[in-house]
């Protein structure tokens, strides 16, 4: 008897017809055992009958993700520069670098910079700006109403300042560069 069975099966598995339908067999086995299992509903279903997501959370609360108030507006004190000529000026003295030594081309930031700025780029070497020439005006970004981020576009990329007022003066207090 194992003979016969021997035979019957690998007549089947020699043959393409046999083989098509030993697996539409098994198919048919998930798709029955599945149903048996199921509890009845239709889970492709898109109709009325599906139940309605749960909400957790209150729409109405805030998450602080986006604010519902208008962005800070930067406060400067009367007769002192705005942040945007702020930014620009130092954009353009940052940029005069040629020719010139690393002790005049920090005098020309100092105006426009914070006492922590001025001491991180004092050993800076000023033959190493990568950038010759300002494109466009400042860009700002109010964060709070005494700190601005600036972005100034340069001809080969893009000065990123952060600017600071704590007492209405604004003043360069960090930089950033992205090449273009």
């Amino acid at each position: 008897m194992p003979r016969l069975i021997e035979r019957g099966l690998t007549g089947i598995f020699r043959s393409r017809w046999g083989i098509a339908v030993v697996l539409t067999v098994i198919v048919l086995a998930v798709v029955g055992i599945g149903r048996l299992f199921s509890d009845g509903l239709d889970s492709t279903s898109l109709g009325s009958e599906s139940p309605l997501p749960a909400i957790s959370v209150n729409p109405s609360d805030n998450d602080s993700v986006v604010s519902p108030e208008p962005p800070p507006t930067p406060r400067t004190s009367p007769g002192r520069a705005q942040p945007e000529a702020v930014a620009y000026a130092f954009a353009s003295a940052w940029v005069s670098h040629q020719d010139v030594t690393a002790k005049k081309w920090l005098t020309r930031l100092q105006p426009n910079s914070t006492k922590n700025l001025e001491e991180q780029l004092r050993e800076v070497d000023p033959s190493a700006v990568p950038a010759d020439r300002v494109i466009g005006r400042p860009t700002l970004l109010a964060v709070t109403d005494t700190m601005v981020n600036a972005t100034v576009t340069m001809d080969t990329g893009k000065l990123g300042l952060r600017l600071v007022a704590p007492d209405g003066s604004w003043l360069v207090d960090g930089i950033d560069w992205e090449p273009a």
